[in-house]
């Protein structure tokens, strides 16, 4: 099998927004009165706000009610007040220059928005880079859910088998998995290797892969 193309996270993976993502659903969550914990929501980091919103508040969900405004107001809050403060992770430009130059095709695969993927992909500095994308707009559910990763397939015509992703959470690899997707996961997102148990390979960030590439699952599947 020859590898034709990659799926990229874009948050924790490429830009380092995880702990800002964190940090604006505790803000807006106090706001509508419920106290949640920066540790609770941390570890959900990497799920759609879909997902995340009913595991915080049982009963809650992002279509109607509080649910609906809090999802709202987070996404105003994280486009203003800490996106503009987003750094890139280690060697993701470089990563994704290496990758392009190798001939694979790239797509993003993130349950952001359109509207913030806008923005992370400024931040990560690869917004020239890359064009095709999928959002939480081309999904009915977000990670782990493998709606996302599925929808990426189909943009790129390529079975699964051809194809990898790169990603930084747990959420990744469940959702690529179930689709078929091997995984290289990334520790710059936060997670431990444990989290990160089911990836084909862990390494610290793009850079770190970049370093290793030959013998990394890119690399290595690139000579078959």
């Amino acid at each position: 099998m020859v590898l034709q193309a990659v799926l990229l996270d874009i948050d924790g993976t490429l830009v380092l927004s995880n702990d800002a993502h964190a940090q604006t659903w505790v803000d807006t969550f106090r706001k509508f009165g419920y106290d949640v914990s920066f540790e609770q929501v941390r570890s959900l980091i990497g799920m759609g706000g879909d997902q995340i919103i009913p595991r915080v508040v049982p009963g809650l969900t992002d279509e109607e009610g509080d649910g609906k405004a809090i999802a709202q107001q987070r996404r105003k809050l994280f486009l203003n007040e800490y996106a503009p403060k987003l750094v890139p992770a280690n060697g993701a430009r470089q990563l994704v220059q290496h990758m392009l130059q190798s001939g694979l095709r790239l797509i993003v695969a993130s349950s952001a928005s359109s509207q913030e993927m806008e923005v992370l992909l400024k931040a990560a500095q690869v917004d020239d880079l890359l064009e095709e994308t999928t959002t939480s707009s081309d999904a009915e559910v977000s990670k782990p859910a493998p709606d996302i990763v599925e929808a990426a397939l189909g943009k790129l015509n390529c079975p699964p088998q051809e194809v990898l992703m790169l990603g930084d959470t747990p959420y990744d690899i469940k959702s690529a998995n179930q689709a078929g997707v091997g995984v290289i996961a990334l520790r710059c997102g936060g997670f431990d290797d444990t989290a990160l148990a089911g990836a084909k390979a862990i390494y610290n960030d793009p850079a770190d892969l970049l370093a290793q590439y030959a013998d990394s699952p890119l690399g290595q599947i690139a000579k078959v």
